[in-house]
């Protein structure tokens, strides 16, 4: 896999399956198959954690919603301290450019969701905004906010 523009992970966290590599995600506690897509997740999910210090019990991988009567899932949520899904955050592999199409994407989950944070990160380039619903606008932050100011932000909505 390709380095990142992500702090590095834990190489003990690989293993060999049958006839490919898995890796180890650590909220679904489980290991998974290692696919381009999922080396970001597992990078930017462990940024999260260690560098921005979001709690890792409010997190999940994986998260089921109904669409329009189409399942789909996000990538990662966020919940705050209350349970309400706080970030959605959408993984594309470094190859994928990160395009309107994405953020298309996410915004469709977000209808359901209604989360405050929506970021996007394909391990090399990464975007956050924040949606500000009192004021139906949104903000491109320069870098993706900490649990603690994420948190701030709602409480003063």
């Amino acid at each position: 896999m390709v380095p990142l523009n992500l702090p590095p992970i834990d190489s003990s966290r690989l293993r060999q399956g049958e006839s490919y590599i898995e890796i180890f995600d650590r909220l679904r506690h489980k290991h998974v198959v290692l696919t381009p897509e999922e080396w970001v997740r597992q990078h930017f999910v462990d940024y999260m954690i260690k560098e921005k210090q979001f709690p890792a019990s409010l997190m999940a991988n994986e998260i089921g919603l109904e669409l329009n009567n189409t399942r789909r899932r996000c990538d990662t949520v966020v919940f705050d301290r209350t349970g309400n899904p706080m970030m959605i955050v959408e993984y594309k592999a470094p190859g994928i450019v990160i395009s309107q199409k994405v953020f298309d994407q996410i915004v469709r989950y977000n209808m359901v969701l209604h989360a405050r944070y929506l970021t996007i990160s394909n391990g090399m380039t990464h975007y956050c905004c924040r949606i500000d619903y009192d004021t139906h606008t949104y903000t491109f932050l320069r870098e993706i906010p900490d649990y603690t100011l994420c948190c701030a932000y709602g409480q003063n909505r």
